[in-house]
C-alpha cells in the first residue's frame, strides 16, 4: 500500500517530468524528429511518430494529476521510459554513443550514455509504485504542504543528478588527459 501523500507527490514530480520532456519537444519538433531518426530503429515511413512522442507524453502528465486515470498513466510513461531505455542501449550496443539523446531540448546535444538507460529504468520503477493500492486515508493541509515541497526537492534532485552526470564524462576525460 502507498500512502496518498507519497503517490501525489509521485504522480506530480513525474508529471512535472514529462510535461517538461514533452515542452522541449513540442518546441523544436524538427530537432526532435532528427534525433528520433538517428536512433535508426523504425523505418522513416513511420517518421511521423516523432511528432506522435510529445503529445503521449503531455497525456502521460495531465493523466499522472487525475487520481482516476493515474495508474494508466504509470502504465503508460513506465513503457514509454522502458522504450527509451532500450533505444539507448541498442544504439550503444551498436558502437553509436555519439547519437543526441533528444532528451535535452534543442539548445543542449547530449550523446547517449549507459547512465541513461539506468536512470530510465530506475525511473519506470519509481512510477510503478503509483499501482499499489492507496492507504485509505484523507490528505490534509501539511500533506499538501508536504508533497509540493517533495516535488521541488525531486525535481531540484532530477535537475542535479542530470547535470552531475552529464557532466561528468568530460571531466573523467581531462583528468585523464592532464595526467598522460
Amino acid at each position: 500500500m502507498i500512502d496518498p501523500a507519497v503517490g501525489a507527490l509521485l504522480a506530480g514530480a513525474f508529471a512535472l517530468l514529462f510535461a517538461s520532456a514533452a515542452l522541449h519537444k513540442l518546441l523544436d519538433p524538427q530537432h526532435f524528429a532528427a534525433a528520433f531518426s538517428a536512433y535508426d530503429l523504425v523505418p522513416a515511413s513511420l517518421g511521423f511518430l516523432s511528432r506522435l512522442v510529445p503529445l503521449l507524453e503531455l497525456a502521460v502528465a495531465l493523466a499522472l494529476l487525475a487520481a482516476r486515470w493515474r495508474s494508466g498513466a504509470a502504465v503508460v510513461g513506465g513503457t514509454l521510459l522502458m522504450v527509451y531505455a532500450a533505444a539507448i542501449a541498442v544504439n550503444l550496443r551498436r558502437g553509436r554513443a555519439d547519437l543526441d539523446c533528444g532528451c535535452a531540448g534543442p539548445a543542449a546535444r547530449r550523446p547517449i550514455r549507459t547512465w541513461m538507460v539506468w536512470r530510465n529504468i530506475l525511473l519506470a520503477a519509481l512510477l510503478a509504485a503509483l499501482l499499489l493500492p492507496r492507504a485509505p486515508r484523507p490528505l490534509t493541509a501539511a500533506d499538501a504542504l508536504t508533497i509540493g515541497a517533495g516535488i521541488t526537492v525531486a525535481a531540484l534532485l532530477y535537475l542535479s543528478l542530470d547535470t552531475l552526470l552529464v557532466r561528468s564524462l568530460p571531466f573523467a576525460r581531462l583528468r585523464a588527459g592532464s595526467q598522460a
